[in-house]
């Protein structure tokens, strides 16, 4: 039997310049160097320029290129759990070094089918970054924490940005098409629906993709919470139209491939009150945009199909002018 191989000398070690992380999971999070080149602000051969700049300093390969996509290598998975890591205490240092230290009460509206298992985490840790900032957070559906932003009970809301309305968008999600593992759609027959009371874009959305591809659509639940849609859709009662990061692992996405049309994407962004404190307004939406960087959902690159990559560390995964309230 063969020995293993012993080590003759001490072990290369290279230290990790952020800025190449930063662009590394950023490609990896957009799906690519020309979604990433406009995130990071530079341009696609700088990007380029600085994964080959990474992977010289590793001496190892760690995205896989062909003439369509970016793939992660076994290494590069590995890596990526480290490099979240590594920039979100960079940032952290940053933010606790170099912005001021905020107090007082910040009042906090979250859509609740906006990543229900995503965003009180990110709130949470924006509480640990500034723990003389008191936080209240109220979760709901956007028809009801409109209005009390309007009428000043919030200080921000984090909600989708309908037409018309002035916000800071952050981010776009696509709708889904979310249905219980058991249910088969039969476009023969007029597809059952789980939604949330009218006035709701969601709900919209789903009816006018069924009726463009020559479908009908009936509402036979309707529920005023997410929760309550979720439930429907596990019970087999319809499908629901909804943010793809709100569908859970004990549903399954209907696509093409179930006769289901296309839906479109839905922006998500953050509205203040006139009255909130603008430092802390800020402070907040910076924060969320970077954390949020690579959206709600599931990263866009994806490791190879069959490879096990060894353990990774857990880790961290446009303005619009004007600040108005949504109308």
């Amino acid at each position: 039997m063969n020995e293993p191989a012993a080590i003759t000398g001490p072990v290369r070690l290279v230290d990790l310049d952020s800025s190449l992380l930063r662009s590394f999971v950023a490609v990896v999070d957009a799906g690519g160097l020309t979604a990433a080149s406009a995130r990071l602000g530079l341009t696609q051969s700088g990007v380029s320029v600085r994964l080959r700049r990474l992977e010289d300093r590793l001496g190892l390969r760690v995205l896989s290129r062909s003439s369509r996509s970016l793939e992660l290598t076994p290494e590069g998975e590995l890596l990526l759990g480290y490099a979240r890591r590594i920039l979100a205490l960079n940032d952290e240092a940053v933010r606790r070094l170099v912005e001021p230290d905020l107090a007082g009460l910040l009042r906090i509206g979250i859509t609740e089918y906006l990543a229900p298992h995503r965003l009180p985490d990110l709130v949470g840790r924006f509480a640990q970054l500034y723990p003389r900032l008191r936080l209240e957070v109220r979760t709901g559906l956007g028809m009801d924490l409109q209005p009390l932003l309007r009428q000043g009970g919030l200080d921000v809301l984090i909600a989708g940005l309908e037409d018309g309305e002035d916000g800071f968008e952050m981010l776009r999600e696509p709708l889904v098409w979310a249905a219980g593992h058991a249910f088969v759609p039969d476009g023969s027959q007029a597809i059952p629906l789980a939604a949330l009371p009218q006035p709701c874009g969601h709900r919209s959305a789903g009816l006018e993709a069924l009726s463009s591809a020559g479908m009908r659509g009936e509402v036979v639940f309707t529920s005023s919470s997410v929760a309550g849609l979720q439930a429907a859709v596990r019970a087999g009662l319809g499908v629901a139209v909804l943010p793809a990061s709100a569908v859970s692992a004990d549903m399954r996405r209907l696509g093409a491939a179930q006769g289901m049309p296309p839906l479109p994407e839905i922006a998500i962004a953050a509205f203040f009150h006139d009255d909130v404190r603008t430092t802390v307004g800020q402070a907040f939406l910076g924060y969320l945009r970077q954390e949020l960087g690579g959206g709600l959902s599931d990263r866009a690159i994806q490791t190879p199909s069959g490879s096990r990559p060894r353990s990774a560390p857990p880790g961290g995964s446009g303005r619009r002018d004007g600040a108005a309230a949504p109308r």
